[in-house]
């Protein structure tokens, strides 16, 4: 019985959300397909099930960008239930409001966007994984002509490198290198998000940066002190995933500099919401606020007195039509709360999830 009523639950949710989604990319000149729809479907499962890890109800959330995760989602053709995933979902919570759902792309999510938007790429090969042991050359360059790297596998020591061997419409191969070094970047980006919300954290950042400057990424995870104060989150630091972690950041930082195009920029601008939050955030604010000025500068000039006859051929509004429009903005529609196992609300306390870190 318990079992009906969640999949009930879960049922109402997506018949309240999936025609508002189509509808709205509709608006921006993108039918939607069956595979988006799958995709938002599989993505609202997703983040019931976080919810419910977290003992919360959607309810129990702020539910102010429920709808412009999952418009991202579609756009963007992130499979939740793919093998590996391609996108997840993290509870954010804060000091002074409601959690928050927040979504992250997978190392796989962005090799699928690359596939999928990637500017002249034909077809994106899976990548190498070297390790310290391995016989590796780089690839070398005689004016236009590149010989290949060379790769012998001993399967001996930690990743230190991955490759990605991309192939562009001409049939010609391109190499594309992340290093394990370069993840240090990373890592302290993600320290000093997590310090977001703590009293002393100009202090502890002005530390982080003094005490890492001259270490490798794996001194600073080994290091108790710096694990502590830049609440360095299990994901990172906890041998079962450390190593994991550390390849998908590899995997991004290659990824996500390959230059894509999206062909719309309602796709390019979707992308921009998740990858780059706080160029988005500024892009956002400046349209707003100068359609805004316009918008206000326009009803005052309308009530203005005409100072000048009415030029010939001019006829006067009809009865009952006002001469100013008001612009009301769309409300974000209440979401049907699914049952979950448990609705105890949590103390709110700093987040040390990872992932969302990533401006790079």
């Amino acid at each position: 019985m318990t079992v009906a009523k969640y999949e009930t639950g879960l049922s109402k949710i997506t018949n309240a959300i999936a025609p508002m989604i189509s509808s709205q990319l509709s608006n921006n000149g993108i039918e939607m397909t069956d595979y988006q729809r799958q995709v938002v479907i599989s993505a609202i499962s997703a983040i019931n099930t976080t919810l419910e890890n977290s003992s919360l109800s959607i309810s129990q959330i702020d539910q102010s960008n429920l709808t412009q995760i999952l418009l991202t989602v579609a756009a963007l053709q992130l499979n939740a239930d793919a093998t590996p995933r391609e996108v997840y979902f993290i509870v954010r919570k804060s000091k002074n409001a409601k959690p928050k759902i927040e979504m992250n792309i997978e190392g796989d999510g962005n090799d699928a966007l690359l596939a999928r938007f990637g500017r002249d790429v034909k077809k994106v090969y899976p990548y190498w994984a070297i390790r310290e042991g391995d016989d590796f050359t780089y690839p070398s360059h005689r004016g236009v002509e590149t010989t290949p790297p060379t790769w012998v596998e001993k399967g001996i020591g930690k990743v230190i490198r991955v490759v990605y061997p991309i192939e562009s419409q001409n049939g010609s191969i391109n190499y594309y290198i992340g290093e394990r070094a370069d993840v240090k970047k990373n890592l302290i980006a993600h320290m000093m998000n997590n310090l977001m919300w703590d009293k002393d954290k100009i202090a502890k950042k002005t530390e982080i940066r003094q005490k890492t400057e001259n270490m490798t990424l794996d001194e600073i995870l080994d290091d108790d002190d710096l694990v502590k104060t830049g609440q360095i989150s299990p994901a990172w630091r906890e041998p079962q995933s450390r190593e994991s972690m550390i390849i998908r950041k590899m995997r991004n930082n290659v990824t996500k500099k390959i230059p894509k195009d999206f062909s719309s920029s309602f796709v390019a601008n979707q992308y921009q919401e998740v990858t780059d939050p706080e160029a988005a955030k500024v892009r956002k604010d400046v349209t707003e606020h100068a359609n805004s000025e316009d918008f206000e500068q326009a009803k005052i000039e309308a009530s203005k007195p005409e100072k000048n006859e009415p030029k010939e051929g001019w006829k006067p509004a009809p009865e009952g039509v006002s001469q100013a429009s008001e612009v009301v903005k769309p409300q974000q529609p209440e979401i049907i709360d699914a049952p979950t196992k448990e609705e105890a609300p949590q103390e709110p306390e700093p987040s040390i999830f990872d992932d969302d870190e990533d401006p790079f």
